[in-house]
């Protein structure tokens, strides 16, 4: 039975203060993994005719899975990636080598199955869920702005991103859409965004939670060089100065220098931890995310699933901050969640060894210290 967000839930005409009590209430809500099913997993893939932990980090995933649905026999029964989309009010500064209309016309080519995101889904057997949160122009059919917080962010070069109010909303519609997808049958869930100019405001908080200049965390975005990119660590510096954002308050930050959909992805995450479902991360916008999530609740790490390593320098900053490593090595900085979604496998794998794998009892393989 679902325990989240009721589908017909008007985030909109919350007041900023029950916002607040909403998402405090996901916060609490959210548990530490059972450490005695993550054992009985471990000893189960003992027992398989391998040298212990030989399988690394698939046995790595299988434990962590195990201790997340709090029993040694996991199943994956469906899964999704939660696609965010929304603009930055930042790209007026040059911050981005790719025109802001492209994320609206992405989005379009997501709904109709023609991006590389699609293309994984489907290869892995996963839906698709995308949601507006801050496009900047309309798009059509209306329907598909229901849940739109505004048209963009500000510019943070100038100003807060958002205000709190609507830093709250975007959490709480993620927290809905994580939730709508956890009652439609997925227990696994990954994060995607859409957003030119997005990597700016990733940077800029990865900068402010981890302490690391802005020159580590901030790579080419859409492929900014030389002279664009010391630009870009400019204008990033400009921002956290203008914003001064409390590294303590991560609601405060997020609102400051974050996004709509990065917003929305930490709410997601948020959600469904509460409801022990994992979330696999994707690159450094997903990362950035994250930081927002472990900042707000820590026992939300342990409901992240790590994928790959993006060529965004920051992501593997952030990652290990919150104590955990990438899996994958692709060179890959698309977004969308394409590297999470290659991770699903990986995933059934871990447990497919744990389920069909041979035992030394049953096999007749004789075992030994090793």
């Amino acid at each position: 039975m679902n325990n989240g967000f009721c589908k017909d839930l008007n985030i909109r005409n919350m007041s900023e203060k029950e916002l607040e009590l909403r998402l405090n209430e996901i916060i609490s809500g959210i548990k530490k993994p059972d450490f005695n099913s993550a054992k009985e997993m471990q000893e189960r893939l003992d027992g398989k005719i391998k040298p212990t932990r030989s399988l690394g980090v698939l046995e790595d995933i299988a434990v962590q899975l195990a201790g997340i649905q709090r029993t040694a026999y996991p199943e994956i029964k469906g899964k999704a990636v939660l696609l965010m989309a929304g603009d930055h009010g930042v790209v007026k500064e040059g911050v981005s080598a790719a025109p802001q209309e492209i994320t609206a016309q992405l989005f379009n080519s997501y709904l109709s199955g023609g991006g590389g995101i699609n293309v994984l889904t489907n290869h892995a057997g996963a839906d698709l869920v995308c949601t507006d949160l801050g496009i900047s122009r309309p798009i059509s059919p209306p329907e598909l702005m229901a849940n739109r917080i505004k048209n963009g962010t500000d510019n943070i070069a100038e100003g807060p991103a958002m205000t709190r109010e609507e830093a709250l909303r975007s959490l709480l519609t993620g927290a809905m859409v994580a939730s709508n997808a956890i009652e439609s049958g997925k227990n696994i869930l990954a994060t995607g965004e859409v957003g030119i100019g997005n990597t700016t405001p990733s940077a800029a908080l990865i900068t402010v939670f981890t302490g690391c200049s802005v020159e580590e965390a901030t790579g080419s975005g859409t492929g900014l060089k030389n002279d664009a990119l010391k630009h870009k660590h400019e204008v990033i510096k400009k921002a956290i100065k203008i914003n001064n954002p409390n590294p303590d308050d991560p609601i405060d930050v997020l609102s400051k220098i974050g996004g709509l959909e990065i917003a929305a992805m930490a709410g997601a995450i948020l959600e469904a931890a509460k409801q022990k479902v994992p979330t696999i991360l994707d690159g450094i916008i997903s990362s950035a995310a994250a930081l927002v999530a472990a900042k707000l609740n820590p026992f939300s790490i342990e409901y992240m699933i790590s994928s790959h390593s993006s060529e965004e320098k920051g992501e593997l900053i952030a990652l290990k901050h919150i104590g955990i490593e990438p899996r994958l090595f692709l060179n890959m900085r698309l977004g969308e969640g394409t590297g999470a979604a290659l991770m699903f496998p990986m995933v059934e794998a871990a447990l497919k060894i744990a389920d069909e794998m041979a035992t030394f009892e049953t096999s007749g393989v004789s075992t030994g210290d090793f």
